[in-house]
């Protein structure tokens, strides 16, 4: 047991918080930067494998250069007592295939949203050659507020060698397969794109696009089946969102994107009014395809050969010998002619008989092959021998023994060394193992009720607890699914239990938009209550605040009051008239009075003081008005001066009535 244990005196492992065929995943404290982080660790199983071991130093030292808002970013890699682990940035969530049970199939503005994200992130990855080979909603992670990462990228590429070989052991990978990968061969950029291509279909439609009894069955499939329309399961989808998941999953390669920023451009577009009802995605016609080879006609076949008959001049006296000798000449000509015709179609009819009897069974009659042994192989590894020889293979049978070991082939129908026909069907029969049962189906039913009997039947019982709108402790979603072929004893078994009514938890609305904020809630069936306030931080138009706060669960039909911003409140102004200002004239001790210069200085919204509004003299005492205009949370000012001296100098408040 690794919970408590302290990595490099650094990285206390907390809980186990996932895990894979290859690696298990721990919440961990980095007791050094007080953070928590998410720590890998390569299962003991694989600690001995120096090329496993490898790869891990290899990939990881790749993936550390990666830096991209949507990836998981690696702080750390090493090794302790025999334990390979990776240490990354901890994402609090869940991953985007626990989203999509909860939410089964998402509006399209989100999913759209979502792909542009891990486009963006495989474009990144993909600049520094760097390619994931095992892209799907389990290996996406998503944040509370939509912000999706990517991760996976160390074990991934490292397993991805075994990923066809060991098909049975990473059911959860098939689903996602490029045809290129099913059939063995070294994964691209352009198998990321594909599977990019298989997790938008899942996001639209709630589903995968193929499944099967086997992993073999469902490989085959990516094999040999089209990827059928996301239409008939949300006919909602708009023909230009259906035309990129269409391209992103083309058989060929070269058919399918050529760069994760094409997809992410036709996505960013997808919505765009002169785009919704394009022309449906089709395969371009092969310009190689046989032709046709023209008939050679009749007259072709006399081409450049001549009848003209040279008649020479003569006298009279031989006149009526050329008469007759013309006569002569006209039936021999008649004669030639027919002679001519019948060897022209006796030879016609020997060149039709001849090519009858050898040149065309060449194209029709298929040639005699012997069935090559695959006995031993692999599954992949045994199609392409039979396909190469020019077979046709059919799905496998699924035969159960403890005498061949699983995925390999036991035996062909017909069987090998036989001689058939090219472009015979042939049927293999694979081994499935030890005898195996059907999946019961769970769903539906109280787990508590049944829990020890799901303990004591499976090697391992995990269990999620997810909202939903089932009653609570109700199973709602199952792996292994239904009706899958299972060894009981040795089958982990992985159930989802509903925790209650499905709620809703909106994200930070804070800077949203109000048509943004509408849309989102309306959406999801919430009431949006807009209200408006003054703000002198927030512009006008956003989001101020929200109640209830961001992250709160909520059902169908609640209020969610959004607070948007009208910007600063305007100021009011007021005039204000001040009476009855005294100004009084100071008498001299001698008697006589002298003028006096009075200076009026007044500071207002309109006036500053930097000059006086009035000066005037005066010879005895003297009363005067002023009138302010005086904005709201300000105050006017004025000042009077005398010969030189200031003798008033007073404030005028806003009035408050």
């Amino acid at each position: 047991m690794l919970i408590g244990k302290r990595l490099n005196d650094r990285y206390k492992l907390l809980k186990m918080i996932g895990g894979g065929g290859m690696a298990n995943v721990y919440l961990a404290h980095d007791d050094i930067l007080g953070r928590d982080v998410a720590v890998k660790i390569l299962r003991l199983d694989y600690s001995n494998n120096e090329e496993f071991i490898k790869r891990f130093h290899r990939e990881a030292q790749s993936v550390t250069t990666l830096s991209h808002p949507n990836i998981v970013n690696m702080y750390d890699v090493g090794e302790e007592d025999g334990i390979y682990y990776l240490v990354m940035e901890y994402v609090p969530g869940q991953t985007l295939k626990q989203y999509i049970i909860e939410r089964g199939m998402l509006p399209i503005g989100e999913a759209l949203d979502i792909m542009e994200q891990l486009t963006s992130a495989m474009a990144h990855a993909h600049h520094f050659e760097i390619v994931h080979r095992d892209i799907k909603p389990h290996n996406i992670l998503i944040r509370a507020d939509g912000v999706i990462k990517v991760t996976d990228f160390g074990i991934a590429t490292a397993t991805s060698a075994t990923t066809i070989t060991h098909t049975n052991s990473v059911l959860g990978s098939v689903h996602y397969l490029s045809p290129e990968q099913a059939r063995g061969g070294i994964a691209n950029k352009q198998s990321d794109i594909y599977s990019l291509g298989i997790v938008m279909f899942e996001l639209l439609t709630g589903r995968q696009p193929f499944s099967g009894e086997s992993a073999v069955a469902i490989a085959l499939k990516h094999l040999q089946s089209e990827i059928p329309s996301p239409k008939r399961w949300n006919e909602n989808i708009p023909q230009s969102v259906e035309n990129i998941i269409l391209k992103a999953t083309a058989k060929d390669p070269f058919h399918r994107y050529q760069s994760a920023n094409a997809m992410k451009r036709d996505i960013e577009t997808a919505l765009y009014p002169e785009r919704i009802n394009e022309q449906p995605f089709y395969i371009p016609e092969d310009m190689e395809a046989t032709k046709a080879i023209p008939i050679i006609q009749q007259e072709q076949l006399f081409e450049n050969v001549t009848d003209e008959t040279i008649v020479l001049k003569g006298s009279k006296v031989d006149e009526q010998i050329r008469k007759e000798e013309t006569d002569l000449s006209k039936k021999k000509k008649r004669s030639n002619k027919w002679l001519k015709i019948l060897i022209t179609t006796f030879l016609l009819l020997a060149i039709g008989i001849t090519l009858a009897l050898t040149v065309i069974p060449g194209f029709f009659i298929p040639k005699d092959v012997k069935v090559p042994d695959v006995a031993g192989m692999k599954y992949t590894t045994a199609v392409n021998t039979l396909v190469e020889k020019g077979f046709e293979v059919t799905e496998p049978n699924i035969v159960y023994t403890d005498d061949v070991e699983t995925g390999d082939v036991i035996k062909t129908d017909p069987v090998a060394g036989r001689v058939v026909k090219e472009n015979s069907k042939i049927t293999i029969y694979q081994s499935g193992g030890k005898k195996k049962s059907k999946m019961s189906d769970l769903t539906g039913k109280d787990f508590e009720s049944i829990r020890s009997e799901l303990e004591e039947k499976y090697k391992q019982v995990t269990i999620n607890y997810i909202e939903n709108d089932r009653p609570k402790g109700e199973i709602v979603e199952q792996i292994p699914t239904p009706d899958q072929m299972v060894v009981e004893a040795e089958q982990d078994l992985k159930i989802w239990v509903s925790k209650g009514p499905y709620q809703i938890r909106p994200g930070d609305f804070s800077g949203w938009t109000e048509n943004s904020v509408n849309g989102y809630l309306n959406e999801r069936k919430l009431t949006p209550d807009i209200k408006r306030e003054y703000s002198d931080t927030v512009d006008k138009g956003l989001v101020i605040s929200q109640s209830p706060k961001p992250g709160t669960p909520l059902k169908e039909g609640d209020k969610v009051t959004i607070i948007i911003s009208e910007g600063p409140k305007p100021k009011v102004t007021k005039t204000v008239k001040v009476d009855n200002i005294s100004i009084p004239y100071e008498s001299s001790i001698i008697g006589e009075k002298k003028p006096q210069t009075i200076e009026i200085y007044k500071e207002d919204m309109q006036q500053k003081m930097d000059r006086p509004i009035e000066t005037r003299t005066i010879s005895e005492s003297a009363t005067i008005s002023l009138e302010f205009v005086i904005q709201e949370g300000t105050k006017g000012r004025y000042k009077i001066v005398r010969d030189g001296v200031t003798i008033i100098d007073k404030e005028v408040p806003y009035p408050t009535q």
